[in-house]
């Protein structure tokens, strides 16, 4: 009798933890399963369909739709998203109003950040991402951010955001999507960047090499790691001034 009740003992600890490190509720609800596709099952698609049958089951409807909203975004269904919300709010209880107010505009700033990155607006796109990631930080901001950057030419910045991001420094990091699109985006920095030799070609002045060695403190006192090229060109810069 007591080898059972320890057994169930353990059997419960073993429970409690698994709910703890993947943040999984208990029970086997629509909501339930909803999460578990989410963060264990790692199946976005799957976890969509669930908080829609959370949703129609009255199953933890305001955190089903919230939730359901910010895995529509990281799968880019932006617009749908939206739209479940203006129409499944009134389902929900009057204190989860604005916490999806701020679901909302925060759907709305990303659309709006990339709306500006299409019209190679990216001054207002920056600002517009940055606000959206002050709201609500994730990975697919980030890259957006970290692509606007680039597109500015300001690559050590994008590579820094980027890399927290490969570093699974920012929520929805641990999303292959995210992931796939960061590693993208960093080749793409890396073959971007203009080469020592390059710069030799050029001829550079005293107030080039002062802008270069600009470039490269500006942002070096509080990275941990330099991209290759900045090593090269920092090696080449101080041959310069010789």
């Amino acid at each position: 009798m007591e080898g059972s009740v320890n057994k169930q003992s353990s059997k419960g600890k073993k429970e409690d933890l698994y709910h703890v490190i993947h943040k999984v509720p208990y029970g086997d609800s629509p909501y339930v399963k909803a999460k578990h596709a989410q963060l264990v099952e790692k199946d976005p698609e799957a976890a969509i369909v669930l908080f829609w049958k959370a949703i129609n089951a009255g199953d933890k409807v305001d955190s089903a739709l919230k939730d359901m909203a910010v895995v529509m975004k990281q799968l880019d269904r932006t617009e749908e998203a939206i739209e479940a919300i203006k129409s499944f709010r009134g389902l929900c209880s009057k204190h989860s109003q604005e916490s999806l107010d701020n679901v909302l505009l925060d759907l709305y700033k990303g659309n709006l950040g990339w709306a500006y990155m299409q019209k190679s607006n990216y001054m207002m796109a920056e600002v517009v991402l940055k606000k959206a990631q002050m709201i609500d930080t994730d990975a697919n901001k980030a890259c957006n951010l970290g692509l606007c950057l680039m597109r500015q030419h300001r690559y050590e910045e994008a590579y820094f955001i980027l890399e927290q991001v490969l570093q699974c420094k920012v929520p929805g990091s641990d999303e292959m999507k995210s992931r796939n699109r960061a590693e993208e985006l960093v080749a793409e920095l890396n073959a971007n960047l203009p080469q020592p030799e390059f710069l030799d070609a050029l001829g550079l002045d005293d107030d080039l090499v002062k802008g270069i060695d600009d470039l490269l403190n500006a942002w070096g006192t509080n990275r941990a790691r330099r991209l290759p090229i900045f090593e090269e060109i920092s090696s080449f810069r101080d041959q310069l001034a010789c």
